[in-house]
């Protein structure tokens, strides 16, 4: 199948300008020059986009192609999410650095947000061929690490029907289809991760009442300001007054198996130690150090 395209009119440094660009939506993600650098739609007027792009634009021409990938910007969730480190639109800098052998990405590099190489020992739970699923019924599990080891595997929320196949517990990628579940005559793949938009929110059937207290290990917090568990707690404060040390503390000594981290302007020296500390953090989990 061809590519549809589109063609650069302006550019003003993150800012691209598009002209043929009818059919269209909002938020989509487009490819944009010849080195296909990552962007995505915020403003549709007539047959030019108005396109935010991500990564930099230097070199990039008036006339330059840019191609339409008729998909939102999406970010995968599933087993290996936990030990990763992402950039905002989530490509794992670990690997890029590996394959680019550079302290910088590469313009327009495409890789996988998640793994497609490692195998991962799934699980199924009592599901089996005929039996009726839907959207966020659990089929099996898998074990991402000590301080996880359940990490469920769910019929996304968009799929629903009777269950075709059920692969036997064993080592699979991500990308295996571990379940089909048909509908209509129609197969539909699960696989042990999912694609998911990010401007779309996580559908929940409820919200669960927070009754454990989060333990900081900050005295000064602990006793005066005491968070709840799973709850939500701001740090407001000036330059300087120590914001990100107390989320740093948080992140390493609280009672916490699942910690992440985004940086959100915040200055490179501090970021720089979150890289530098975090990845060597052990804990005792059953008598073992992880």
């Amino acid at each position: 199948m061809a590519e549809t395209t589109g063609t650069v009119m302006k550019v003003s440094g993150p800012l691209v300008v598009a002209e043929n660009m009818s059919g269209t939506k909002m938020y989509e993600v487009v490819r944009v020059g010849k080195d296909r650098l990552v962007g995505e739609i915020i403003r549709l007027e007539g047959d030019t986009a108005s396109i935010q792009v991500y990564e930099d634009t230097s070199g990039l021409t008036v006339g330059d192609p840019l191609v339409k990938t008729g998909l939102p910007l999406s970010l995968e969730l599933g087993p290996g999410i936990l030990d990763g480190i992402y950039d905002g639109i989530q490509r794992p800098l670990e690997r890029i650095q590996q394959l680019a052998q550079s302290v910088f990405v590469p313009r327009g590099v495409d890789v996988p947000n998640l793994d497609r190489e490692k195998e991962w020992e799934f699980t199924p739970q009592s599901v089996k061929v005929g039996d009726l699923v839907t959207g966020g019924d659990i089929v099996g599990t898998v074990r991402e690490n000590g301080l996880f080891k359940t990490h469920y595997i769910m019929v996304p929320p968009n799929v629903a029907g009777k269950v075709a196949k059920v692969l036997p517990a064993g080592k699979y990628t991500i990308a295996t289809n571990v379940v089909e579940v048909e509908e209509a005559g129609k197969k539909m793949p699960v696989q042990l991760f999912q694609k998911w938009p990010v401007r779309q929110a996580r559908p929940v059937v409820e919200k669960l009442q927070g009754n454990a207290a989060l333990l900081t290990c900050e005295r000064v917090i602990d006793a005066l300001f005491p968070v709840t568990l799973g709850g939500t707690a701001a740090v407001p404060g000036a330059f300087g007054c120590g914001k990100t040390v107390i989320s740093q503390a948080l992140s390493k000594y609280s009672n916490s198996d699942v910690v992440v981290y985004v940086g959100c302007g915040e200055r490179g020296n501090e970021m720089a130690e979150v890289l530098t500390d975090f990845p060597e953090l052990t804990t005792m989990i059953d008598g073992k150090e992880e």
